[in-house]
Order: structure tokens, then C-alpha cells, then sequence
């Protein structure tokens, strides 16, 4: 892949996560308490594995399915994780938050953002593992701030394509996952 192809790809991955925002903030502001997304009045539980447990004294404070790309880059003749690039969605399927590298979830609903890092890790044949991550740093008081943990569960896709590789190529591989956060109790 060229480097005009690559910077091109990227364009279009920005200019639609960009676009998926704006139309959670129109959506947001146009439909009066839509600003406050369902997960956050309406929870649902989740199921994960006791590796990804998060400590006591967290509470379950919102849950978002996650559709997006693992991009990968060719890096001393191997496929690594460049960055993931996803939108995050609501029980109806509205748009609330953007997922990029960092990793940093950033609410296309109130501004605010949370950084992780992984903890925790759960293999799963076929897909991209299960996470544990824990907060590093969050901006704003909504939906995502005071965010503590966050668990990447349910994931489907995403897995860096197999052998080897030359070059400075990229490859995004399409992947979802079912994204819970938690704040202090």
C-alpha cells in the first residue's frame, strides 16, 4: 500500500469517526434529554471473566457496544497494533463516544474523555482478547468522568492478519466488543 493509499485510508477513518460524532451531538441537542445517554440511567449487567474482575467498591456506571477497526502496522516483518478507531453506540444504537489510540474514549454527548491502560487480559480463539483496563486520566464531569475501569468484553474480529509482513504496510481489520465502565462506588 502506498503512502498516498495509507494517508487517504486515514482521512476517510477521521472524517467518518468525526462524522459519527456530530451526528451523536446533533442527535444529543436536537432530541432534548437524549444528552444524557440510555447506559447512564439504564444499565445493563455484564458477564466477565473473573480475570477482568473489577475490585470492589466500583460501580457499573455504563455499558456500549463498540464497532470499529484494529489497524495494524508492519513493524520489523510483523503485524502490530497501530491503534483501534471505533464508535461507540447506545442500547438504540446512537452514537456516544468515540474509541482511538491511547487508548481514550472521548463522549460525542458531553466532552468528556477517559485514557486507560490495560491491567487484565482474557485470550479468546478467534478474536481480539477481553480487557481489563484501568483509568489513567479523565476530562469533564459526564459520562465519562471519574471513570476508574473499563472492560473490553464480548469481542468479535479484530485479530492481526497471520505471517509475516515487509514493508511499512497497514491493515485494518474490522472488530466489535461490548465496552463497560465503572466509577467509584
Amino acid at each position: 500500500m502506498t503512502h498516498t493509499k495509507k494517508r487517504t485510508k486515514r482521512i476517510v477513518l477521521t472524517a467518518v469517526a468525526f462524522a459519527a460524532g456530530t451526528v451523536g451531538t446533533l442527535l444529543a441537542t436536537s432530541v432534548g434529554n437524549a444528552a444524557v445517554p440510555e447506559a447512564a440511567t439504564q444499565v445493563p449487567a455484564v458477564k466477565a471473566p473473573a480475570a477482568l474482575a473489577v475490585p470492589d467498591g466500583n460501580t457499573l456506571s455504563g455499558v456500549f457496544t463498540g464497532r470499529g477497526t484494529q489497524t495494524y502496522a508492519c513493524t520489523d516483518g510483523a503485524w502490530k497494533l497501530l491503534e483501534p478507531a471505533a464508535v461507540l453506540t447506545d442500547k438504540r444504537d446512537r452514537p456516544v463516544a468515540l474509541h482511538s489510540r491511547g487508548p481514550v474514549w472521548v463522549s460525542t454527548v458531553d466532552g468528556s474523555a477517559v485514557n486507560a491502560s490495560a491491567v487484565a487480559t482474557s485470550p479468546k480463539d478467534g478474536t481480539i482478547p477481553e480487557l481489563l483496563l484501568k483509568a489513567t486520566a479523565t476530562r469533564g464531569t459526564g459520562v465519562f468522568g471519574d471513570v476508574t475501569y473499563i472492560q473490553r468484553l464480548n469481542t468479535t474480529g479484530g485479530v492481526a492478519p497471520a505471517g509475516t509482513c515487509t514493508g511499512t504496510d497497514q491493515v485494518g481489520v474490522r472488530y466489535t466488543a461490548t465496552y463497560a465502565f465503572y466509577k467509584a462506588a
